[in-house]
């Protein structure tokens, strides 16, 4: 049986969700087909929807699952957000509720942010956000509360 979809931290959104046998299926709005509903694809697709509802993300600047390269090993990022001008601002490493974030967790995601160099990484299981303003040039991170409205990124 697949994953049954539970309550997150992040606001209710009408999802197209199918079901195939016992398996089940959500549209992903972005890439425009439908993915297996996994506990960490449920956290994906809700934090998306908060991107583009709330935060106000255009769709267009959000890339889902694209791939890296780290220590010659092909990696993927959950979430890339661009800027207008095409350049990387921001990656999102999202997990299954179940999953605790935690140091290795969040160095998960900062390794994977050494190859893209993102000013901001964020880091949730639904349940639990972390944002986090980054300088490379320093090496220096600050927690943030709250991620800003698109606009003032």
């Amino acid at each position: 049986m697949s994953f049954i979809p539970t309550p997150l931290n992040l606001p209710e959104y009408p999802f197209r969700i199918t079901r195939k046998d016992t398996q089940y299926f959500i549209f992903d709005e972005i890439r425009k087909k439908h993915l297996v509903l996994t506990p960490e694809e449920w956290v994906r697709q809700h934090f998306i929807q908060f991107l583009i509802f709330v935060k106000k993300f255009p769709r267009s600047l959000i890339q889902i699952e694209g791939g890296l390269t780290l220590n010659k090993l092909q990696k993927r990022t959950d979430i890339v957000i661009f800027n207008n001008l095409g350049e990387r601002v921001m990656v999102i490493e999202c997990k299954a509720p179940a999953v605790k974030i935690t140091q290795s967790v969040f160095d998960q995601a900062a390794r994977y942010n050494s190859v893209h160099k993102t000013k901001w990484l964020v880091v949730t299981n639904g349940l639990r956000h972390c944002y986090a303003i980054i300088d490379h040039q320093s090496s220096q991170f600050a927690f943030i509360e709250e991620l800003p409205d698109y606009q003032l990124l």
